[in-house]
């Protein structure tokens, strides 16, 4: 079964990619390896919340986002090589906008890494960072980058 054809399976489609806000591209091969740049919690062109987590967005929230964040993610991937052409998924860097004292960076960024899972499972298994930060571009709550191997 194809990658594309086990995201049929679990009703997950792809979304468009995400504009840039800034000055870079979505998504970079080297060799066999592809780096996305750090996607927002988009959704049809606007981002989807705002605010840190453990204050304005509940870690519910933002596990939701998280997820949101690696579909996007999946999204430059697909647009530059074919998601098909994945291999397997190597690291995942989770950013959480975190209120003071909020310490559940983990269990947010398992939104992403969750998917990953379903997706592609045992090839889905990868290196993971999740950190908290004071602040992400437009007041986002959490931010996902990935690196995926190809053929």
């Amino acid at each position: 079964m194809s990658w594309t054809e086990r995201l049929t399976e679990l009703g997950v489609e792809l979304p468009g990619v995400a504009a840039p806000v800034a000055a870079y591209v979505p998504a970079v091969r080297s060799g066999n390896l592809v780096f996305t740049s750090g996607q927002l919690p988009f959704v049809s062109g606007s981002l989807a919340a705002t605010g840190k987590v453990g204050g304005e967005v509940s870690p519910e929230e933002a596990k939701a986002h998280a997820r949101t964040c690696a579909l996007n993610a999946l999204a430059a991937v697909h647009a530059l090589v074919g998601v098909d052409s994945i291999v397997r998924v190597v690291k995942v860097v989770g950013f959480v906008a975190s209120a003071e004292g909020f310490t559940g960076q983990p269990a947010v960024v398992n939104g992403a890494s969750d998917l990953f899972g379903e997706v592609f499972g045992e090839a889905g298994q990868h290196a993971r960072s999740a950190v908290g930060v004071a602040e992400l571009p437009l007041g986002a709550p959490v931010e996902v980058e990935l690196t995926v191997e190809i053929a």
